[in-house]
């Protein structure tokens, strides 16, 4: 492992347990989480795509999953999609969308220089080499490219959800800055998101542990009448990002460039 991020040895196969990908490809779309995440992520990427001004901007998704992220991204250039998992694509296909390919982030099968933008939304997290999987990232760049990332934070918040997502390790900034840094990219903007839900995620998990409560993913612990409300307060957070860092949240979202 290349970074000094306190590491959960996991015996379970690399690949997502494939019984979250159905649950998955059912609550991305409705799921307050996914909503505000997107909402989040959406203005990063428009700001990024925006300075690409000769073109549609290329975009690729290291960890596609079942693509409800690769929908969001088309809005704003060329997206494709990679995954790991056949199972993923297969449901990436069933949205319509059929520029994925099956490919691990440590290996990418794609040229040099091709993309504008390379997006992983909670993916470095699963890697076993997280510096070899942002140093393959560098290379399909192009010179000047960026690299947009969200990661889950501190590992105290360590729950159920990291267990059958199979995470290797959960970040803090100043590890996640130095890992992009040897990577050879430059930083541009690093801070951490979902300080709306920190407490209570925080305890629904304390709990969690303490009651040895179970299920198939925390997705499926959820108020679905409340999926609109909770998604526009999560959202929210994406008008406070254009003007501030947030100095502790469930995630961390960092964007660094390609060092010319």
């Amino acid at each position: 492992m290349s970074t000094d991020v306190k590491s959960i040895t996991n015996p379970l196969p690399r690949e997502m347990v494939k019984n979250t990908y159905p649950i998955l490809y059912e609550v991305e779309q409705s799921h307050w989480w996914f909503i505000g995440r997107r909402r989040i992520l959406a203005g990063f990427v428009e700001e990024i795509c925006r300075q690409v001004t000769d073109r549609r901007s290329r975009i690729l998704d290291v960890g596609c999953g079942t693509g409800a992220n690769l929908l969001m991204l088309s809005k704003y250039g060329e997206a494709e999609g990679v995954d790991v998992s056949e199972d993923a694509l297969a449901f990436c296909r069933a949205r319509g969308l059929d520029k994925v390919k099956l490919g691990a982030g440590e290996e990418l099968p794609y040229e040099d220089a091709t993309f504008d933008l390379v997006t992983a939304f909670d993916v470095v997290e699963h890697m076993d080499d997280d510096l070899a999987g942002l140093t393959e990232m560098r290379r399909v760049l192009r010179p000047g490219g960026r690299v947009l990332l969200f990661v889950p934070t501190f590992m105290f918040l360590w729950g159920l959800q990291d267990e059958v997502s199979h995470h290797r390790r959960r970040y803090r900034l100043p590890e996640l800055r130095r890992v992009l840094e040897k990577a050879g990219f430059e930083i541009e903007r690093s801070t951490y998101a979902n300080v709306t839900f920190f407490l209570p995620i925080l305890v629904m998990r304390k709990l969690m542990r303490l009651t040895g409560i179970k299920t198939a993913s925390e997705n499926n612990i959820n108020v679905p009448a409340l999926n609109g409300v909770l998604g526009k307060i999560l959202g929210a957070e994406s008008t406070v990002l254009r003007y501030m860092n947030l100095p502790f949240g469930v995630s961390g979202l960092c964007v660094a460039r390609v060092k010319k």
